[in-house]
């Protein structure tokens, strides 16, 4: 079953790419485990939680509030691991690391639309995301990534998600696209 929001508004940067946001939900400070959950439109494949920014909404409080619509979970919001771009589909996804610290018995799309979640390690994390999503791949990698580096948010960090990583210093989040 897919997923409609009724009254829905997609938000558009200057360049014409849907914004959304996601969360990377972590629960241990080693980061050696992600939680994913299941496609609404194949719900056989997972994906990182995420969705469309609405009207007047940052970010970062979209990607709360998706993980807690689509995963049933709630955590402190940690860093941004980057805007990440998929020329392809045309979106700029910001990424944040949130660890969590609460797992609800039922949540919304668990009710309405049989949505599942399961903890990964980031191996297999990967192995599922590159059946179904791997420009989502992008994300863990420079989970580990940041994560070796012990990095803090670098403003204007854009990663080119429709190839392979390329980390750009752009002025804004919402810079012209990186190219491989």
């Amino acid at each position: 079953m897919v997923k409609e929001k009724p009254n829905s508004t997609r938000i558009y940067d200057k360049d014409g790419f849907r914004r959304r946001a996601a969360c990377i939900c972590v629960r241990a400070e080693n980061e050696a485990e992600v939680l994913l959950v299941t496609s609404s439109r194949r719900p056989e494949l997972w994906i990182v939680p995420g969705g469309g920014v609405e009207p007047e909404e940052e970010p970062s409080v979209t990607a709360v509030r998706e993980v807690l619509e689509e995963a049933g979970v709630v955590g402190s919001l940690g860093r941004c691991l980057g805007v990440f771009e998929n020329n392809d589909h045309m979106h700029r996804t910001e990424v944040f690391v949130m660890n969590v610290t609460q797992e609800l018995d039922e949540w919304e799309d668990s009710r309405s639309i049989g949505r599942k979640r399961q903890w990964f390690t980031i191996d297999d994390a990967l192995s599922q995301l590159a059946l179904h999503k791997p420009t989502q791949q992008h994300y863990l990698m420079q989970l580990q990534h940041s994560k070796t580096l012990e990095n803090a948010h670098t403003p204007g960090r854009v990663v080119n998600a429709t190839h392979p990583p390329i980390l750009a210093n752009a002025p804004s989040a919402a810079a012209s696209p990186t190219t491989a």
